[in-house]
């Protein structure tokens, strides 16, 4: 395959993967007007497809990117309805689109730049950088909701809510170089988090067995019980009542995981002590994960995937061969 190809490939790959995501954020903020859902889908994965052909750095710069927008979107929901409860609603999809736009406009007028800084690869020295433009932004929210903007009519609040978004419009476009640095870093750790979690797997997949057949058996057992006693061993929402064994399931599971909803309760010293040994058993079989999730790190960190083992200092390549820099130096 071609590199043209594949950077095409990877363009579309990384545009259904955004619409997938943005899909799910897109129905979760649907309370807030099909129109903004609508917005929030539309330009999110338009912008984020037209990021991966600028900057065609594989489907983990683009999961990156798509996270970080489905952040933003969350953020401006909260702070939008919490500090501009009265601005009128045609104004919230424009305010939305006041800083996606202007961040890809920055990127397409410095794209020669930004297509250096990305393909230079991975420098976390970049890092306490980031904290400049993000705590700028963030004070640009907490003014929204400490000032008394929520008081001022719908006009004010309106004129307020796109005043706010322009200004973090302005700070997205001048730290555009500085936030495409944190989506190759992102992209990058993103590779190894991958290379790690197959090196986990093995743990992983034992882990979840053993939880299931605790799960599992146990659920049985609580209902085997309260199927054989005379009276409901179990309270369900206060009351004495048999439960199924999808509500024994599904206290078992609770238990083991020492949720506790408090929806079903025991209501008998034998249940009791059994749902006790079954949250003990739940805390051990946490130990034995997290001993065996070390034990295969450790044992990974040994081997290496190239034969020798990995370290940390400037200039390290990851498990891809992304060139990679830890130190923090300014």
């Amino acid at each position: 395959m071609t590199p043209r190809r594949l950077a095409r490939r990877q363009a579309l790959l990384a545009t259904g993967m955004t619409y997938g995501l943005m899909l799910v954020v897109a129905a979760g903020v649907a309370d807030q007007g099909w129109a903004f859902a609508a917005a929030s889908l539309l330009v999110a994965s338009m912008a984020l497809g037209g990021l991966n052909l600028l900057f065609p750095q594989g489907l983990t710069f683009a999961f990156g990117a798509a996270n970080g927008l489905a952040v933003y979107v969350c953020l401006f929901v909260v702070m939008g309805r919490a500090g501009f409860p009265l601005a009128h609603e045609w104004s919230r999809p424009l305010a939305f689109l006041l800083p996606v736009l202007a961040f890809v406009a920055a990127c397409w007028w410095r794209r020669r730049e930004l297509q250096a800084v990305a393909e230079g690869g991975a420098d976390l020295a970049h890092f306490p950088r980031f904290v400049r433009w993000l705590l700028v932004s963030g004070l640009i929210g907490v003014v929204s909701l400490a000032s008394p903007i929520s008081r001022l009519g719908p006009d004010g609040q309106t004129l307020a809510l796109l005043l706010a978004m322009a200004a973090i419009a302005a700070i997205g476009a001048a730290s555009v170089g500085d936030v495409v640095r944190l989506l190759v870093d992102v992209a990058t750790m993103l590779r190894r988090v991958g290379v790690r979690l197959r090196l986990l797997s093995v743990p992983i997949a034992t882990y979840v067995s053993l939880f299931a057949l605790l799960a599992v058996a146990f659920g049985c057992v609580y209902r085997i019980a309260d199927g054989l006693s005379r009276e409901p061993v179990f309270l369900f929402v206060g009351a004495p009542a048999r439960i199924s064994f999808s509500e024994a399931l599904h206290f078992s599971v609770v238990t083991l995981s020492t949720v506790g909803y408090g929806d079903i309760q025991p209501h008998d010293d034998g249940i009791r002590l059994l749902a006790a040994l079954q949250m003990v058993l739940g805390q051990l079989l946490l130990l034995f994960g997290f001993a065996e999730i070390m034990r295969s790190h450790t044992e990974g960190l040994r081997r290496g995937n190239d034969g020798r083992k990995p370290g940390f200092g400037p200039n390290e390549e990851d498990a891809t061969g992304t060139r990679l820099r830890t130190d923090l130096r300014p």
